[in-house]
């Protein structure tokens, strides 16, 4: 499967040339490729980290998992985009009582990711304590997760095109609420091969975007692009 995959980082304030500030340009990292029913994806990204969409019986969950090791518990995505054990836009699925076409039509869909390890660390030791602590910490343990959240980095995730088995049920509130893109993303409607309709259907095919806001000092993978845009963009 052939992937196109650019990175960089990204840089913060002004640059100025005279008395006309210009904005910052801003290095992205972006991840092209294809998701066919229960196969994997992933792209490497550099400083250890990679891209993973792992399969899952009803899609895709998108991960950023370190390139080598075993997986923990937790991803560098997962942490830093909350809600947990909840909807998430990092899950292309038809959990949650999405049906396929409302997963399609959550389009675009915004993440948050630790860059470096040393981030997720953080990240880790903040959520543990949030876990131990619950309502008892008054907010403390809360706030300070909320506080690592928002240093992560930005991430997007779009779907360009997807084949998928229309479910038959009514639309899910909470569906209702982000999957407003169904009717302008590209797709197109199959037969179950059993000829059998389902409540939620099924995603057969999707070819994604994956974008990635990559901080000052990013080591990209050898041999990856980078493209640059005006940071806060897109």
């Amino acid at each position: 499967m052939m992937a196109v995959v650019l990175l960089g980082w990204s840089s913060v304030g002004w640059a100025t040339a005279g008395p006309t500030k210009k904005a910052a340009v801003c290095r992205v990292g972006v991840v092209e490729g294809e998701l066919s029913a229960g196969r994997e994806f992933s792209a490497e990204l550099g400083d250890g980290l990679k891209v993973w969409f792992q399969p899952i019986a009803s899609g895709w969950i998108l991960r950023v998992i370190p390139d080598s090791g075993p997986i923990g518990a937790h991803d560098y995505a997962e942490l830093a985009t909350p809600p947990y054990n909840s909807v998430s836009p990092l899950s292309v699925s038809t959990d949650f009582s999405f049906r396929a076409q409302d997963a399609v039509g959550w389009n675009p869909r915004r993440f948050r990711y630790a860059s470096s390890s040393a981030e997720f660390a953080r990240l880790q030791a903040a959520y543990d304590r949030f876990e131990r602590g619950g309502a008892k910490s008054g907010g403390a343990a809360e706030g300070e997760l909320a506080e690592e959240v928002a240093k992560a980095a930005d991430g997007k995730l779009t779907i360009l095109d997807a084949k998928l088995v229309p479910g038959m049920a009514d639309q899910w509130r909470m569906a209702g609420a982000v999957s407003n893109g169904f009717e302008t993303t590209a797709h197109t409607l199959v037969q179950p091969a059993d000829g059998r309709a389902s409540a939620l259907g099924k995603l057969v095919w999707v070819r994604f975007r994956v974008e990635l806001w990559l901080p000052p000092g990013f080591g990209a993978a050898r041999g990856l692009q980078v493209e640059q845009r005006v940071c806060g963009a897109g």
